[in-house]
């Protein structure tokens, strides 16, 4: 197609293509420029171990936050399937288990473990929380309502223990059990160098995001892998006539007069009238030649394992039934603050509290014919307080010592070794890769492997002043009106949800007067 473009998108992840395909049938001509090969950034899927037909998500894996207002706007043809367990906490030779639904099994393992009062406590808790995804799910396709308004749709005393003081305070008055309160908060700490009692409240506002996807906040197993999502997303985005250019890196951002011109990797130039940033915040100002602020680091270990079969769990409970939802494992709220404490002070957590998922439990495509009839399976194990920090003396000898950590965790609670269990590749390793914050930021850009692109935001206007222009009304702005966030960074951003690429869409047609973007 000749002519500059009206829109140009700077890097392609799922949040671009979203966007991509939302302005492309517009009828706004936009060009996605990604560095990588493969479209869909951390929601890419791929065989990671040589000569074993498993596709894996490498990054992200499950998902929650994902509207179906873009699904169906967009036509996305995916299926995001419910799994059979929400949840099992190995707890000595015993364990609480959590049924989908929640049943008579459920109170037991809860009376049995956590004493009678904090079953009831839990469903109250949950509900709660149900109310609160209600209400704040249909604002995140909208613009930024004020805090006031959302204050006045939630009961006044779980808005205080939510959104104004530290969440250890109000799970203490939920909850007796220091299991059950681990369970609750592990959502507060995924991916966030934070802790329970932490006054900056970001632990607060990771919980929000995990408990409120799509009014109900439950995270959904992508059928065919994550990699479907970010395929279904670019067919949309090239169906409604974006271009996607893989392989072409942005190496600078810079103004002239109305124009934003892109300098790539390979000498030439891409001219637009605005432009969306798809990366980290602290990217897009070194592509802009600015000193980035400094972000916060990603704090996860991520562990991606095939096995022969699924090892036998010490609690006798059926692995198909323990690793059919979320396995905590060292998660309770005493735990997690020890952990937290050994990160703080240098160390490697040991024991390191991790949750581990199962995908081949609720969707067995991702295995070749050949694997899934002979039972073969896959684990995705993400460890906690693991910031970059850990890493930077000694990347790989630490990225060692993490991962045998972390399986160290999930042998606890094994009944025989993990390494009978495990596959191995066409070279005779065991199946196992791991991925520190230092590795997600080498392989996807983003600084300090923070997988959020810094701090999570509260999912509304940050003050009293009015919006001035549409880019601040949908939470995408920069200081140049003619750059605007459409990536993780933008407030709503963080997660598998296109909410950054939506919003960003909905901010440029209500800047260039086009109208609704979404019929």
């Amino acid at each position: 197609m000749p002519g500059d473009p009206d829109v140009a998108v700077i890097g392609g992840g799922h949040n671009a293509g979203v966007a991509a395909a939302y302005l492309a049938r517009a009828g706004l001509r936009v060009v996605v420029c990604e560095a990588r090969d493969r479209f869909g950034g951390a929601v890419a899927g791929e065989p990671v171990f040589p000569g074993v037909a498993a596709t894996l998500s490498r990054f992200s894996y499950l998902v929650s936050l994902l509207p179906d207002r873009i699904v169906d706007d967009l036509g996305l043809a995916i299926e995001l399937r419910s799994r059979p367990v929400a949840s099992y906490t190995p707890v000595g030779d015993d364990g609480i288990f959590v049924e989908r639904p929640e049943g008579d099994e459920t109170a037991v393992s809860f009376a049995r473990l956590a004493g009678s009062a904090d079953y009831p406590a839990w469903g109250r808790f949950h509900d709660q929380l149900t109310d609160v995804a209600a209400a704040i799910a249909p604002t995140l396709t909208e613009p930024l309502p004020t805090a006031d308004e959302v204050r006045a749709l939630i009961d006044p005393e779980l808005w205080r223990g939510l959104v104004e003081r530290p969440l250890d305070e109000l799970l203490r008055t939920r909850f007796s059990s220091d299991v059950v309160r681990g369970i609750v908060a592990t959502d507060a700490l995924i991916g966030t160098d934070t802790r329970l009692d932490d006054p900056s409240l970001r632990q607060n506002r990771c919980f929000l995001y995990h408990v409120i996807g799509n009014g109900t906040g439950e995270w959904r197993v992508p059928v065919g892998g994550m990699g479907t999502v970010a395929a279904a997303i670019h067919r949309a985005a090239l169906d409604a006539g974006a271009e996607v250019r893989l392989g072409t890196r942005v190496e600078a951002v810079r103004a002239e007069g109305d124009t934003r011109v892109l300098d790539l990797a390979d000498g030439t130039e891409l001219r637009a009238g605005l432009v969306l940033a798809n990366c980290a915040p602290a990217v897009l100002d070194r592509l802009r030649g600015r000193t980035p602020a400094e972000v916060a680091e990603g704090t996860q270990i991520k562990i991606n394992m095939v096995l022969r079969r699924l090892p036998r769990l010490r609690s006798g409970r059926d692995p198909e039934q323990g690793f059919a939802g979320t396995l905590h494992l060292h998660q309770s709220a005493t735990e997690l603050a020890r952990a937290a404490d050994a990160a703080a002070a240098g160390r490697i957590p040991d024991p390191l509290p991790c949750e581990v998922y199962c995908h081949t439990l609720t969707d067995r495509s991702i295995l070749a014919e050949g694997l899934d009839t002979a039972g073969w399976h896959t684990l995705t194990l993400f460890g906690l307080h693991t910031p970059a920090r850990l890493f930077r003396a000694d990347p790989e000898g630490t990225r060692d010592l993490v991962r045998d950590a972390a399986l160290r965790s999930l042998q606890h609670a094994l009944a025989e070794p993990l390494e009978d269990c495990l596959a191995t590749d066409v070279n005779g390793r065991p199946c196992v890769e791991a991925m520190s914050p230092l590795d997600v930021e080498a392989e996807l850009g983003m600084p300090g492997g923070q997988i959020f692109h810094g701090d999570l935001s509260w999912p509304w206007l940050a003050g009293p002043d009015a919006p001035r222009t549409a880019a601040e009304r949908w939470g995408v702005g920069t200081d140049d009106p003619r750059i605007l966030l459409c990536g993780s960074g933008a407030v709503r951003g963080g997660a598998v949800s296109g909410l950054g690429g939506h919003n960003a869409a909905q901010a440029v047609l209500e800047l260039l007067d086009h109208g609704p973007g979404d019929k």
